[in-house]
């Protein structure tokens, strides 16, 4: 995955468009037209205070299916996201929560999105959704059969989860790219908001072998100068929102701080004796 070639930059911030609940969802309100609405401004949003790429996520939706969602949230995943396209001039991405990676793939494909999130790419996750199973086979055939160039990020022992047995997280990272065939891995805290540490970064990053590690949660400007220093992008959302409360819609001024803390570390990155002394929360 060349990340020069699809965001422009070496290290790129992704920031997350978290969708209101949709049709068929418990939450659905109705009102599509809010849904659009919201997801347009929080894109332009993020558009404006200098994100490399966008993710559009159904974050609202919870309690999530386990894997296949109503055919009614795929459609409206896939007529938010061409009028995202057609509002900023960004890389976009599509996951679709928990895990219907297949999904994602027909809506990033139809729409010539550059990259999807899948929680559970390899491997068996126990989730409040129940056993999730990676079902890497199926979605590497899919994009085959669609012909399609999306890329795949797959998250590595995913947030919200906890596997099955006692993995080592070399062998998960190892499996994820070799055995998944993974574009790129994603490394979270154990929860949304929750940073992963900086040692288990430096694994993932050693266990990649030059495949791209992305921070998946827990990101903010306090500390995103650090851990991108362990890492070659960040995808992030909460710190983001007005008054860092998911349930806000984007403040672009804290995307704008966001992205000048990310540029300032890596522009004066902290000597190893720092960084490796360094605890963070």
């Amino acid at each position: 995955m060349d990340l020069t070639q699809i965001f422009q930059t070496r290290n790129p911030v992704i920031g997350v468009v978290h969708l209101l609940p949709l049709p068929s969802s418990a939450r659905w309100g109705g009102n599509l037209r809010e849904v659009i609405d919201r997801a347009e401004q929080e894109a332009t949003a993020l558009a404006a205070g200098g994100v490399d790429g966008i993710i559009i996520e159904n974050f609202f939706d919870a309690p999530f299916t386990k894997d296949n969602v109503n055919p009614a949230v795929v459609s409206a995943m896939t007529l938010i996201t061409q009028r995202i396209q057609n509002l900023v001039m960004l890389p976009v991405g599509i996951n679709v929560l928990r895990n219907d990676a297949l999904s994602a793939m027909a809506i990033a494909s139809v729409c010539q999105c550059q990259f999807i999130r899948v929680n559970v790419l390899t491997g068996v996750m126990a989730t409040d959704q129940g056993l999730i199973e990676g079902r890497a086979h199926e979605l590497l055939r899919y994009r085959r059969e669609l012909g399609s160039e999306v890329c795949i990020l797959a998250d590595v022992l995913v947030k919200h989860a906890r596997p099955l047995g006692t993995p080592n997280l070399t062998t998960a990272v190892q499996d994820t790219i070799e055995r998944g065939l993974a574009d790129g891995v994603i490394l979270s805290g154990w929860a949304t908001g929750s940073p992963p540490n900086l040692e288990d970064l430096e694994l993932a990053c050693s266990a990649a072998k030059g495949t791209p590690v992305f921070i998946g949660s827990g990101a903010d400007w306090d500390n995103v100068g650090t851990l991108l220093q362990a890492a070659d992008g960040v995808i992030v959302a909460s710190s983001l929102k007005r008054q860092g409360k998911i349930t806000e819609p984007i403040d672009p001024i804290r995307v704008q701080n966001f992205i000048e803390a990310a540029r300032q570390g890596f522009a004066n990155p902290p000597d190893l004796k720092t960084l490796s002394s360094m605890k963070l929360r």
